[in-house]
């Protein structure tokens, strides 16, 4: 076994993106390498002060580092250690719980399921646990929400510190009823002794009271195989309020006085702006017009005025030179290589791959490519600003609230004590909303008309300016015998990423490599990264080798797959979709799977092709899942659906297309997504592992769609796929 970079240095790689326990920031969340895009020329209030009296518990976690994303960040305005990485939880003598994340709900329901860890710990109700949740003067630092990390970590950590505050209860009744505090039972959120019935509820006990309390986590949790909360499929938290529109999306945000705030946009990707000129001030006297550097935007008091003042504005651009198309996007990657010197360019190597292919009996190579892709979330980005003196706050939709702050203070050279950002739950994000630039956009506006400023993105403005899924362009090379073992992998991605570019196929000779490039789009973190470009890669090269062979694709792939866990669920997804059963005209059957993150995934599919007229449809998906522990089954089964409905546009016919630096399908007119029409039939398979830590769910469902749908449409047709999406204008003539 030998690495370029050297044995040691690849060990400690692999234990990286083999733990699902280390915080990792993969090679492709480009946007959060970016320099902030505008720069122009509280610390934590006393929470007794703020709250009142109670029981306030700060939870020191042993091996913090590992378990908080925080612990791969800076540290933040001179906090000290237990602050960094605890979570709060704050219990008010009027009977609710309330706690402290700087986790954040953009549709993935983890207000429910860390409510329920809390609930479940504490021996307390659910529905008087409220959470507070991506508020930077008040939760502490996280690096944000992204990476299937908010179960493995925070659910733990709020577990950790609700089983604190149960032990701490437990201990001021017995000391008040001078009893042993083993005698002593918690439930349902009150403290009653056995024998002498004598029962008092946690807020009585608390009543008047300054409690703080900092407690080490050794005590033992509750095993999941226990579990009388976490492990149900209780309904939503403030379900209600989303059905009836009660609840408030950023988009939905209002102050008085406040302006709306529309930005002027290059008209191509580079374009540089040689002059300007403001409108008509006669005309257009309720407007407030700014010029600071390349940002020129307006502000009115209704987003109509905004946007006629905008038109009125004059500007002059510089358009940049050379730009590629989306016609021409693959070659350009693979030409457009750097010099492979990054950590996250290293190769991996074991064995040797040329002797590993002068052993096989079948040796195979292909080209496999996809392309950029929108995030397309309901809600746009949107931020309402508002100035106090040189303090600012700010309420916008993003997955990173302390990394927007950070944002911000560096676009306006202030303290990020000075900074508070809020993120009321947002409409959808799935990696999209990492950075801040429409949080910046009003800032900049409401500093300059000294009064609150909204801004919400248009359609084309998301579908234009945000950062997009990378494209990529992946070479496979093998090896195999005719019995089946494959002696030999090769695997480069240019572009894409590297997550979940290690075949999880037992190989004894490999070379996996991610290429960096220089891109024309701007690009970052989509949901699953990089996973499902690899995994469609490597699922669908599998199924080429297996018919190579004339081997069953299972079989095959159970020939070559050790891991127990996922061979558990290929297992449990052939049972349930019924593997193996005799298939009529035009129809197909494939398969695809693997795991990212501490999920394991199987995704079968039944597509049938019509090949006269090109349409593909697919009728069937069968998901088997596999994530440790299961918090919530039914928040577990909307996420594999909802992953499987979302992945469906990616493999068919989500695609951006662009040239000359314009975007030429900036709107859901011209760019599809999946209809309610293109939805299948969607069977799952749970497998809970209750002897397992939970993993998340809101990424490594996504990765087995794409490679399932282009196997069955193989399976069907005898025609073979290699791009991403597979049929954007159905199936081509052959």
């Amino acid at each position: 076994m030998s690495s370029k970079r050297g044995a040691p240095d690849r060990v400690l790689r692999d234990s990286v993106l083999r733990d699902p326990a280390v915080p990792v920031i993969e090679p492709e969340r480009y946007e959060l390498r970016g320099s902030s895009p505008y720069r122009f020329e509280l610390q934590r209030r006393d929470f007794f002060k703020f709250l009142g009296a109670g029981l306030l518990v700060a939870c020191v976690m042993k091996d913090a580092l590992a378990f908080q994303e925080s612990g791969g960040g800076r540290r933040q305005g001179g906090q000290n250690l237990p602050r960094e990485i605890s979570a709060w939880l704050h219990m008010g003598d009027n009977g609710v719980v309330t706690v402290y994340t700087g986790k954040v709900e953009v549709g993935q329901n983890i207000r429910t399921s860390l409510s329920q860890a809390v609930a479940e710990e504490l021996h307390f109700p659910v529905d008087r646990i409220e959470m507070v949740m991506g508020d930077t003067k008040l939760t502490p630092y996280d690096m944000g929400t992204f990476g299937s990390r908010t179960t493995p970590t925070m659910n733990l950590q709020l577990r950790q510190v609700a089983a604190a505050a149960r032990d701490a209860l437990v201990d001021i009744a017995a000391q008040q009823w001078k009893v042993d505090r083993s005698s002593l039972v918690a439930a349902d959120g009150t403290i009653t002794d056995p024998r002498t019935k004598r029962t008092v509820e946690f807020a009585t006990l608390v009543k008047g009271q300054r409690l703080t309390q900092l407690i080490p986590t050794e005590d033992p949790l509750v095993p999941a195989a226990e579990w009388k909360i976490e492990g149900q499929p209780i309904p939503k938290v403030d379900g209600r309020d989303f059905v009836t529109g009660k609840h408030k999306y950023p988009s939905d945000q209002t102050l008085p006085g406040m302006l709306h705030g529309k930005i002027l946009r290059p008209p191509s990707f580079g374009a540089t702006l040689a002059s300007v000129n403001p409108p008509d001030a006669t005309v257009m006297s309720d407007v407030t017009f700014l010029h600071d550097g390349e940002f020129v935007g307006v502000a009115a008091p209704s987003q109509e005025l905004a946007s006629r003042a905008l038109q009125w504005v004059h500007a002059e651009w510089k358009p940049a030179e050379d730009q590629t198309s989306s016609k021409n996007i693959f070659d350009y990657l693979k030409t457009h290589t750097a010099d492979d010197k990054s950590r996250d360019s290293a190769p991996y190597e074991v064995g040797s791959v040329e002797q590993g292919l002068k052993s096989a009996d079948h040796r195979l190579q292909q080209t496999f490519t996809v392309a950029y892709i929108a995030h397309a979330p309901l809600e746009p980005r949107t931020a309402l600003a508002q100035w106090s003196g040189d303090t600012l706050t700010v309420w916008t939709g993003t997955q990173r609230p302390f990394g927007v702050r950070s944002e911000l203070a560096t676009a306006f050279h202030i303290p990020e004590e000075n900074v508070r950002v809020l993120m009321p739950d947002t409409g959808a994000a799935y990696g999209g909303k990492h950075t801040g630039e429409a949080a910046i956009e009003a800032a900049r506006l409401a500093r300059a008309a000294n009064r609150p400023v909204k801004v919400v993105w248009t359609r084309q403005e998301e579908f234009t300016w945000a950062y997009f899924r990378p494209a990529g362009v992946i070479d496979v090379t093998a090896g195999v015998r005719t019995d089946g073992t494959i002696t030999a992998w090769e695997f480069h991605n240019y572009n894409s990423g590297g997550s979940g570019i290690r075949t999880f196929y037992e190989i004894p000779n490999q070379r996996i490599q991610f290429h960096e490039t220089s891109y024309p789009l701007r690009q970052g973190s989509y949901r699953a990264l990089a996973a499902t470009a690899n995994h469609f890669a490597r699922e669908s090269f599998m199924d080429e080798l297996a018919h190579e062979l004339n081997m069953d694709p299972l079989a095959f792939r159970m020939k070559n797959l050790k891991n127990d866990r996922l061979r558990a669920v290929f297992e449990a997804g052939a049972k349930k979709f019924d593997w193996g059963r005799t298939k009529s005209a035009g129809q197909g059957f494939g398969m695809g799977g693997g795991f990212e993150k501490g999920g394991n995934v199987a995704t079968f599919a039944e597509v049938t092709v019509d090949r006269e007229s090109g349409d593909v449809r697919v009728v069937r998906v069968v998901t088997a899942f596999e994530c440790g522990a299961i918090v919530n089954p039914d928040n577990l089964v909307n996420q594999l659906e909802g992953a499987n409905i979302m992945g469906l546009g990616g493999a068919l016919f989500e695609a951006i297309e662009f040239e000359n630096g314009q975007i030429l399908n900036p709107r859901f007119s011209k760019y599809r997504v999946p209809r309610f029409s293109d939805v299948p039939v969607l069977e799952t398979v749970l497998v809970n592992r209750t002897d397992l830590p939970s993993a998340g769910a809101g990424e490594s469902p996504l990765m087995g769609i794409a490679p399932a749908i282009g196997n069955a449409i193989f399976d069907a047709t005898g025609v073979r796929l290699r791009s991403m999406p597979i049929v954007p204008n159905g199936l081509p003539k052959m």
